[in-house]
């Protein structure tokens, strides 16, 4: 791929994920400003903003322009500001749009996520992240789930227990190995300041949390998160040292294929696009909703063969400094948070943050090429959408 192609990662910035007493505008103050002054970028010169967000219709009273609502007192003039809903792949979304923007000749532009899930009214929270399914389907998706033995609120997790059940009898996977990857994603999230987790767990503490659906306990699934993200993007070729975005795919499904199945065909059409494979990677952020998801979709990318994603996060191959691929420094959704519409762009700002060596504790030594996966919504079965973002640096 050409330096005209790729698109430098010019400034990130990102909230802590920890807390829940701020507002969407002074989430997305601050998240834009910090990726602002580290791009050194007068805000008003920028091209463009795509907002992500899911939830501001239902939770914060703000169904429509989104973006222009909550930045209208940041300093930015009349940039123009584009919204995406895209459920938990919004983040993904916008950073497509972004990167596109980009290679047409636009530039700087502004990608930023924002999500308030914590507003005391949970079925609502749950009634939004069930906005993520088709109306028809999700209705039969509670007539299916509320009929078996799922205490936990959302269908969204019962069927995350159905892929459970499914990769531990097709791949061999146990539910001690999904333990692994929660006790991991918490360690993680402990050396990461802004995550929403910050105390590492025992595999026994995991093991034995309270049932959220089937063999998934609380310890091993993502929560309720208020959070921010935002990068700045620009010309590579003008950009000297900065990560840069080799790759960017992003492919809906429609029903036709079952969910891990289309994780795999996007990322061998990913692979060819970007110019290199699952192999060349130091890093992943994936899409870890629940741990056995990450498990899941390890093997269903193609990042790991069948049946070894699990013995390898129980070997701690996959941990900071393990024998194989990074998984998840961050913390991922399980241990950083998962503020839907801002997920995918909090995953690059961690790919980002490694290449630049700022990781600190959690520092992937040597890390010059990393990966950003963000799936959203679910369609009959198949991923709404998948986006996957290839970053590199020194290469």
């Amino acid at each position: 791929m050409s330096l005209t192609d790729q698109v430098a990662i010019l400034g990130t910035g990102m909230t802590d994920m920890s807390r829940r007493d701020l507002s969407p505008e002074a989430m997305a103050h601050q998240a834009v400003r910090e990726a602002l002054d580290d791009a050194g970028v007068d805000g008003r010169r920028l091209s463009l903003i795509v907002t992500s967000n899911a939830l501001g219709g239902r939770l914060n009273d703000q169904g429509c322009i989104r973006g222009q609502s909550w930045l209208r007192k940041a300093g930015l003039g009349d940039v123009p500001v584009i919204n995406v809903d895209n459920s938990c792949a919004g983040g993904a979304s916008a950073l497509h749009l972004g990167t596109l923007a980009v290679r047409a000749g636009g530039g700087p532009v502004l990608a930023l996520g924002v999500e308030k899930m914590w507003t005391g009214d949970r079925v609502a929270t749950l009634a939004g992240i069930e906005d993520g399914l088709p109306a028809d389907y999700r209705a039969d998706m509670h007539a299916r789930f509320r009929a078996e033995d799922t205490p936990g609120g959302s269908v969204l997790m019962s069927l995350n227990d159905f892929w459970a059940r499914q990769c531990m009898e097709e791949r061999g996977t146990t539910v001690e190995q999904v333990a692994a990857a929660a006790v991991k994603a918490r360690r993680n999230a402990a050396c990461n300041p802004l995550a929403q987790v910050q105390e590492s767990v025992t595999l026994e503490q995991v093991l034995t949390a309270p049932q959220v659906a089937g063999v998934l306990t609380r310890l091993m699934c993502s929560s309720f998160t208020d959070g921010a993200a935002a990068v700045v993007l620009g010309p590579s070729a003008a950009t000297a040292g900065a990560p840069r975005i080799i790759g960017s795919m992003a492919r809906s499904g429609d029903g036709s294929l079952d969910y891990h199945d289309r994780l795999g065909e996007v990322a061998e059409e990913a692979w060819n696009e970007f110019g290199c494979g699952p192999d060349d990677f130091d890093l992943v952020e994936l899409h870890d909703a629940t741990s056995a998801e990450e498990i899941y979709a390890l093997e269903s990318l193609g990042l790991m063969g069948r049946g070894e994603a699990g013995p390898a996060t129980a070997a701690g191959d996959t941990a900071i400094g393990g024998a194989g691929l990074t998984v998840n420094p961050s913390g991922g959704l399980v241990g950083r948070g998962h503020p839907l519409g801002a997920t995918g762009i909090a995953q690059v700002v961690e790919v980002a943050s490694q290449l630049r060596r700022r990781g600190g504790a959690r520092q992937v030594e040597g890390a010059s090429l990393g990966l950003a996966v963000n799936t959203g919504g679910v369609l009959e079965g198949d991923a709404a959408f998948v986006g996957m973002h290839a970053i590199a640096v020194g290469r």
